[in-house]
């Protein structure tokens, strides 16, 4: 789903319901969302059921900051960063979910704490299927969990959702500068772990929708 499909009337509807603490029409609106935060999470995790536990930590935190809404930008610009850094903190508090070396000789590494993304759970609108089916491939989501966390959520908002660098900023609280510089390290540790595949993961309509880059 893109901002531009959510009416006027409904990002107005959002507000009076963070304004009057109405839970059941808040749950309603940010609940059409659901799918692919998931997929965003479990692309930061690459574990299905902490990204439905992130996926609802995301909502909480919401209902939690919703005054902090203000509607001047996109109701998902502003989820997909809460769900960004809901995910960093979780990792934060982890030391075992990096890759470890494999117990084969030659075989690499291993990410043991992996679980595939069921299909059923994917985005129900068909082009945002089609872009998370691609960025929830074991390969490509095992090659992202060898990025720093830091890394992984710049490469992920930059190359994957098609975010501007100071969309991304803003997101992750660090300058412009820093963004590009993680972004460029990820690249080529993407290009090592995916040598003989395509790196530009971003759909035609993201590359061509970009987000307001107004504060939330």
């Amino acid at each position: 789903m893109t901002d531009a499909s959510l009416p006027g009337a409904d990002r107005a509807a959002f507000i009076a319901a963070a304004r009057s603490h109405d839970t059941a029409r808040f749950a309603h609106i940010t609940e059409r969302y659901r799918r692919e935060l998931q997929v965003h999470c479990y692309r930061m995790l690459a574990n299905y059921e902490d990204a439905q536990d992130m996926t609802q930590e995301t909502f909480l935190r919401a209902w939690n900051k919703r005054e902090t809404f203000k509607g001047h930008a996109a109701l998902r610009t502003w989820l997909y960063r809460i769900a960004t850094n809901a995910c960093l903190d979780f990792l934060e508090k982890r030391n075992d979910r990096t890759p470890v070396p494999a117990e084969l000789p030659d075989a690499g590494s291993e990410v043991r704490y992996l679980q595939p993304y069921p299909d059923r759970m994917l985005p129900e609108d068909p082009q945002e299927a089609v872009v998370a089916r691609e960025t929830i491939e074991l390969a490509f989501i095992v090659a992202v969990q060898h990025l720093p966390p830091r890394q992984r959520a710049v490469f992920i908002l930059r190359d994957v959702l098609g975010w501007p660098a100071s969309k991304a900023a803003d997101a992750l609280e660090l300058t412009v500068a820093s963004v590009t510089s993680a972004l460029q390290r990820a690249r080529v540790t993407m290009r090592e772990q995916l040598s003989d595949r395509r790196l530009d993961w971003r759909s035609p309509r993201r590359t061509s929708c970009r987000m307001t880059s107004a504060a939330w």
